[in-house]
């Protein structure tokens, strides 16, 4: 894996082992941006359940002001910060080595909304459920904010079109999707 564009471009990252987490392939993570291009400059990015930091890394590279990335695995953490100092965005990132609801609740104490926010839960945990409610119900999102979901292609998102928000776009790969939505 690596970083595809911007400043970091072409450096290698390192991912977890194991089965824990799901690193973005490139060529995902390259229609990814391509799709949040005009957005990432000069954005406070959000990258939830971050196993190895890449697409927190990705928008920093590209331009984004800062990016806070949350995950709870030992293993993904360590990556993230070796990835952060590898890629020399150490002044501009802030890793939360915590469960997601809990960074959010310390998050909101800062009272900074983000631009962008992009999640990648655990396939088939029900995460999405838990965390999208609470996010949208707190001062990290702002009007205009976009969240950017990623689920399996099996995951029932019907129910997100009742949310606090406008589905703007669902954009589907071999196995997985990325919701887009809008505060």
């Amino acid at each position: 894996m690596r970083v595809i564009a911007g400043t970091a471009r072409r450096l290698q990252l390192v991912t977890p082992s194991g089965k824990h987490t799901r690193p973005t392939s490139d060529k995902i993570k390259e229609t990814l941006f391509n799709i949040l291009q005009a957005e990432v400059p000069g954005a406070r990015f959000l990258d939830l359940f971050s196993g190895s930091g890449g697409i927190g890394i990705e928008a920093l590279s590209r331009g984004a002001l800062e990016a806070v990335m949350v995950d709870n695995d030992r293993e993904a953490v360590r990556c993230i910060k070796e990835n952060i100092h590898h890629t020399h965005f150490t002044q501009v990132s802030q890793v939360m080595a915590m469960d997601v609801l809990q960074a959010l609740r310390r998050l909101e104490l800062t009272g900074r909304p983000f631009d962008i926010v992009f999640m990648d839960p655990p396939y088939g945990a029900g995460w999405e459920e838990k965390v999208l409610p609470r996010l949208l119900d707190s001062i990290l999102v702002k009007e205009g904010t976009l969240i950017v979901v990623e689920t399996s292609l099996e995951t029932d998102i019907a129910w997100m079109e009742s949310l606090a928000c406008t589905m703007e776009r669902v954009k589907e790969y071999k196995s997985n999707r990325h919701v887009f939505l809008r505060v």
